[in-house]
Formats: C-alpha cells, structure tokens, sequence
C-alpha cells in the first residue's frame, strides 16, 4: 500500500491515486510487487535532520529513501523536501510537479535496487526516470 504524509509542512498533494497507480505499474514493469511505501513530504530543515541523524550527512537533498524490501516485495520510506523540489524545478526548468513526479520516481528506483553513487550509476538511473516518466501518462 502506498500511503502519502506531510511532516512539517501545509502541503496537499493532488493526484494521490494516478501516482499510486503508476508506482505500483513501474514495480510490476521490474517484476516485483507493492509492500508498503510512505511518501513523506517535509521541509529542507526536516531532511536535513534526518540526513544528519541517520546517515550523518550534514548537507541538503531532495530526497532520502530507507530501503524495507523484502525479497520481490517493495517497501520503504521516501523522505522528500517540498523546498528543494521547488528550488530544483527552478533550477531545471522544470514545473514542480513534474519535478516532484521525478523525485517520487527516483526514490522508487531505489527501492529497486538502481544507485547514483557512479557516472555510470547516474546515467543508468537518470534513463529509467525518463522511462517511468513515460509511463506515467499512460496510467489511468
């Protein structure tokens, strides 16, 4: 079940069902199944504490993702800060939600076992966003 959350910020997310369903469709494209995934949406400051307390980094990030997969059963947390989702569709040229669709997306490919830590990492992560990106105007 994919739930949505807001922690410390006056955020209302639209379209919670057409992302759900569209979620639950790029896990099945990669063969796996849907546990359970919380989408927290929060402010800069909020990650950032977190960032600092679990992973004890001390530096602002759009997202943050805490892996509970389970074998094929996709679960986990994904952290993410409704400030730099602004500030990077600004950045990128980008509508917010269109933005927001791609961080939601890129915590999910976590989830799926792709990383961004090497060049080569990133390209093959920044190719299944644009990917799911696709899909997701084609789920109803």
């Amino acid at each position: 079940m994919i739930r949505f959350f807001c922690e410390d910020v006056g955020f209302h997310f639209k379209g919670k069902v057409h992302v759900r369903n569209w979620i639950n469709k790029i896990i099945h494209f990669h063969k796996n199944r849907c546990g359970d995934i919380n989408v927290i949406f929060c402010s800069d400051t909020y990650l950032l504490d977190i960032n600092n307390k679990f992973l004890k980094h001390n530096y602002y990030t759009d997202i943050i993702t805490f892996n509970y997969c389970h074998g094929n059963i996709v679960a986990g947390d994904l952290y993410i800060s409704i400030d730099s989702v602004s500030i990077n569709a600004l950045d990128f040229g980008q509508t917010f939600d269109d933005e927001l669709k791609r961080v939601i997306i890129h915590g999910v490919l976590h989830l799926l076992g792709y990383d961004d830590h090497s060049e080569e990492d990133i390209l093959k992560m920044r190719k299944a966003e644009d990917d799911a990106l696709k899909f997701f105007y084609d789920v109803k």
